[in-house]
């Protein structure tokens, strides 16, 4: 088994808090987009019908007086002496009001789905966009929630934020000032420090609180990435019977989460207490002010009825902007973290003016590469090696010598610490990452499909393929007879992670894959480690085919699928030990031929024991058997 890459050691580094006005105008572009007028003119007609909603709000509780009043001054009219205008106006009003609030929904509603969208896919792209190292160390499940509550945050901050707060704030302002024009500067002023007290204490409170949200957040996805991690090992749990160990950890994570939700519901209640408490005093306030206007003659029964009408219709978006604000201090939490990850440093770039690698013949040089995941251990050391365009090499050596380093550094996963690789003389620094990786193909040792169908992970070689490439491409993996065996041929679903093919087939997939491709420069990791002998063979002939006239770099552990190379390069502790052909290195005695030695004799063991090698594929945790050709397909296995 490969030994475990260092840089699953490395931590990603941290990025710093954000504060929330940061992330707000990190959302900001979005809500105005360049190059979008449609757009623009929407969120400019949202906020003119957001003005005349609230203009209008306001004026509805003066006409409402005005009925009052018109009834208490002449008492026993019949309702035809009622005026119908006032009362008309009235409803007409009300309606217009909840009319214009529905039309500036309507108005911003692409607006708001557009920013979601635009930031969801620029934290996709990014994430695709940073290094190896990073993706070595991220936890999926963790990271998944922290994008699925961002976007999620992203819509509950747009709609109660924009057509909320700002719009409370907006009627606040208004009624202050009609109090103030109507009345004596006390309503206004009982008014507005009720409102300012009620404001600060919500925010004191809720800065508090925020603690409580953060730790449920950092929980809640440790729960989550326990729970998927757990579930992708299906296997090895059942293996080593330790689902109750499983459902231990899980279990510590979600009483974890327990304790800080209950701490988030407890200082919560107490929040809304304070905020009633103080929404009722300065209600009561008001209201034994408006009631002594109207008992020294002042004040009408209207003027009660109307001041009474503006506190209780500020009374319900204050008491629902406690709510408000508490959820928009948790979706600026949950925004922070998925932004946060757009500020992870990438790593590796494209540098300025890079241009495509232009491939003249698929030369591989590396010079002097030097390279250590970590500054204290090197890995690399001084390698320097040739391909020549249309060559076979093959470099070997023993667990841990830096083999699959050079695969990473050739696609540049990472870059070297010193030295150069070039292809057809090109630092592949200098060139686009896309038109590198478009140029090289490579069939890794462990093998991950997408849960979807077979036809899918072998077109996404070359997304668009015919089906009738697809097929040649299957055909030359020794994999398209298997497939149209099954009962559902191409369209066969391989489950998580390609769980449902044993290992060899999975491999004969990833071959296929890389065929349609048709790279050329190729890259084989192990590439047949997980197949049986003979099936082996028959796809040593293949890749030979395909692989004839281009540049070949082989990593193997198998000796004996490197034979025929035009060079072996044996790599020990970072640098290269032996090079020669494989019978030049035999007749050297050195490490090359201790290596062939063993193997000789491993498989000879092997093969006097009859261990039925030949129809077995290495899987993680086991031997699975493997189905040649020639044998029955079968149905893929059921989990």
């Amino acid at each position: 088994m490969r030994r475990r890459d260092p840089s699953q050691n490395i931590r990603t580094p941290q990025v710093g808090p954000r504060s929330d006005w940061k992330t707000i105008r990190t959302l900001m572009p979005y809500l105005w987009p360049p190059g979008e007028p449609g757009l623009r003119a929407r969120v400019v007609t949202a906020m003119a019908l957001l003005a005349a909603a609230k203009g209008i709000n306001v004026g509805v509780p003066l006409l409402y007086k005005q009925a009052v009043d018109a009834l208490t001054l002449k008492p026993g009219m019949t309702l035809v002496a009622v005026p119908l205008m006032l009362l008309l106006a009235y409803g007409v009003a009300r309606t217009l009001a909840g009319a214009f609030a529905e039309l500036r929904d309507i108005a911003f509603a692409r607006v708001g789905q557009r920013a979601i969208r635009a930031v969801g896919l620029q934290v996709f792209r990014h994430l695709h966009g940073l290094a190896l190292r990073f993706h070595l160390d991220r936890q999926t499940g963790g990271v998944s929630r922290a994008i699925e509550r961002g976007t999620k945050g992203i819509e509950f901050l747009l709609n109660f934020m924009l057509f909320n707060i700002l719009p409370t704030l907006l009627e606040i302002g208004l009624v202050t000032v009609v109090l103030w024009k109507l009345y004596s500067p006390g309503f206004a002023l009982v008014t507005f420090a009720t409102i300012a007290l009620y404001i600060a204490y919500t925010l004191i409170v809720t800065e508090w609180r925020t603690q409580f949200r953060r730790t449920m957040n950092e929980t809640d996805s440790e729960a989550s990435t326990r729970a998927i991690d757990s579930l992708l090992n299906f296997e090895t749990v059942k293996y080593f019977g330790n689902e109750e160990h499983e459902a231990g950890r899980y279990d510590k994570a979600l009483a974890r989460y327990e304790q800080a939700a209950v701490k988030s519901k407890v200082t919560l209640s107490l929040l809304n207490i304070g905020q009633g408490t103080i929404i009722a005093v300065g209600l009561t306030i008001v209201m034994i002010m408006a009631a002594a206007g109207v008992a020294d003659g002042t004040m009408t029964v209207g003027d009660f009825v109307l001041v009474n009408s503006y506190l209780v219709q500020l009374y319900l978006p204050l008491n629902f902007l406690g709510f408000v604000y508490r959820e928009i201090k948790q979706s600026l939490t949950d925004m922070e973290a998925m932004f946060r990850l757009l500020e992870v440093n990438a790593e590796i770039t494209d540098t300025p003016g890079a241009q495509p690698l232009a491939i003249s013949g698929g030369e591989v040089r590396f010079e002097q590469v030097n390279f250590a995941y970590n500054p204290d251990r090197a890995i690399l050391k001084g390698v320097d090696f040739t391909v020549p365009a249309g060559h076979r090499v093959a470099i070997v050596g023993p667990s841990g010598a830096g083999k699959s380093t050079i695969s990473r550094l050739l696609f540049r996963f990472y870059d070297a610490t010193s030295g150069t690789i070039r292809i057809d003389g090109q630092d592949v620094r200098q060139v686009t990452q896309r038109s590198l990786r478009h140029a090289i193909g490579i069939v890794p040792q462990d093998t991950v499909l997408f849960n979807d169908t077979i036809r899918y992970n072998i077109a996404y070689g070359r997304p668009g393929a015919s089906q009738d490439e697809i097929e040649q491409a299957a055909r030359l993996a020794r994999i398209h007879d298997f497939v149209t065996a099954l009962p559902e041929g191409y369209d066969t679903r391989v489950g998580e992670r390609g769980l449902k093919l044993s290992g060899g087939e999975k491999q004969r997939v990833a071959i296929a894959r890389t065929i349609l491709k048709a790279p050329a420069i190729l890259l084989f990791d192990e590439a047949t480690s997980a197949l049986d002998t003979h099936t082996e063979k028959e796809i040593q002939a293949s890749l030979r085919e395909v692989s004839r006239n281009r540049t070949t770099l082989v990593i193997a552990h198998r000796l004996s699928t490197v034979v025929d190379c035009d060079e072996i390069i044996v790599l020990e502790q970072g640098r290269i030990a032996e090079r020669g052909r494989h019978g030049e290195l035999l007749a050297l005695g050195g490490r090359y031929a201790e290596m062939w030695s063993k193997q000789q004799e491993a498989a000879q063991a092997a093969g006097a024991a009859g261990d039925g090698t030949g129809g077995g594929g290495v899987k993680e945790g086991g031997v699975i058997p493997s189905r040649g050709e020639g044998s029955h397909p079968g149905i893929l296995r059921q989990y």
